[in-house]
């Protein structure tokens, strides 16, 4: 039995731990900073391909006091690096650092990488190379008040680049961030949902592989733990056979999945989007402006402009802010980063939830308009 430990979005923790409890995963248990579950490596690789919401899925490697740099060599000098790694794989090391007598995370990474080479040189003769942008093993030390915690990351690219954008827009939206926005909004994958700003399609998308059940990893190229030293033949047969069991349980959705946008270049690299996605999307060509309340209730959930990446028009954000205040009877959810949308919406949100979309601070409002 491994110790994992989901890494998600800062915010997303507490969608990430009910997601990892509905998959059925073991011991799942709610976390700052991210998720920590229990099982066979099997359970790893099944994290990778199923979660929609995790960053990066990681293996804890040790745990042991580090109150000085010799320490910290020590105990990762212990670690059989050999699982993972031989003289012809790559590897790398990052680090953070709080409230430690090691305070520089640089430092504390290469004495990291410092134990783990010599291990290998001591045990196979060669120490193996460094490669900082991608690395066959990649290595994460979490130092907090001198207590050392190594992780190795299974993810290898973060689990956010699922490999069905072939264009992103000019403001794309991790799809981590999008499963999160989705499950957040309390859609129950039946009703039906719109993006009336859906750009390149990634909320849309998201909302139609989790309706159909599709695992979110199953389009993208190797994962980290495929370039392992004990990822052998065995290893492969049954990874293949874990992702056709997934395959087949994709279901037929039924909820009726719109994306709508004014620029008519970016509905077909949305469109394109979802093709590769392997999901069936109706996109249409309309302004966010001229959403009405038809006397069917629907779910909206959306990215508007707010400032950062794209251009905020004032007098936009006061007509989207007009138009959602009069969709009776629908739940609207905005990912808001700016108080602007709060502040002329003039019902007051359901719920607020802190979030961030890269390095902006936002919150993701949900309205039960009445």
């Amino acid at each position: 039995m491994q110790e994992f430990f989901a890494a998600g979005i800062p915010g997303t923790e507490g969608p990430l731990c009910d997601e990892l409890r509905e998959l059925g995963f073991a011991s799942v248990r709610l976390n700052r900073g991210g998720i920590p579950f229990r099982g066979e490596w099997r359970e790893g690789w099944r994290a990778c391909l199923q979660s929609r919401i995790a960053q990066r899925i990681q293996v804890v490697m040790a745990r042991f006091p580090a109150a000085t740099e010799d320490a910290l060599y020590r105990g990762v000098l212990g670690i059989d690096w050999g699982v993972f790694l031989t003289p012809d794989r790559t590897l790398s090391v990052s680090a953070v650092c709080n409230g430690s007598t090691i305070t520089h995370s640089g430092f504390a990474a290469l004495k990291v990488k410092d134990a783990i080479v010599d291990h290998c040189r001591d045990y196979q003769g060669q120490r193996p190379c460094v490669d900082r942008d991608d690395a066959d093993v990649r290595v994460f030390l979490h130092l907090a008040n001198d207590k050392a915690t190594v992780y190795v990351d299974l993810a290898g690219v973060p689990l956010h680049r699922r490999g069905y954008r072939r264009d992103a827009g000019e403001a794309p939206l991790r799809e981590t961030l999008a499963a999160t926005m989705l499950r957040l909004s309390g859609w129950d994958r039946k009703s039906p949902l719109l993006d009336p700003l859906c750009g390149a399609g990634t909320l849309v998308i998201e909302a139609a592989m989790w309706a159909s059940g599709i695992a979110p990893g199953l389009a993208r190229g190797r994962f980290g733990f495929e370039r392992w030293a004990n990822f052998g033949e065995t290893q492969a047969a049954d990874l293949k056979a874990l992702c056709g069991v997934l395959r087949g349980e994709r279901t037929n959705p039924h909820a009726r999945i719109t994306g709508t946008d004014v620029d008519p270049a970016v509905l077909e690299s949305a469109q394109a989007n979802a093709r590769s996605a392997g999901v069936r999307l109706a996109f249409k060509q309309r302004s966010a402006l001229d959403l009405q309340d038809d006397g069917s209730p629907r779910t909206v959930v959306t990215n508007p402009p707010y400032g950062k990446r794209l251009d905020l028009d004032p007098e936009f954000c006061r007509e989207f802010a007009a138009v959602v205040s009069r969709l009776h009877g629908w739940r609207v959810c905005i990912l808001a980063g700016t108080p602007e949308y709060e502040r002329l919406i003039t019902a007051r949100p359901a719920h607020k939830y802190p979030l961030r979309n890269g390095d902006l601070e936002c919150d993701f409002l949900v309205y039960d308009i009445a």
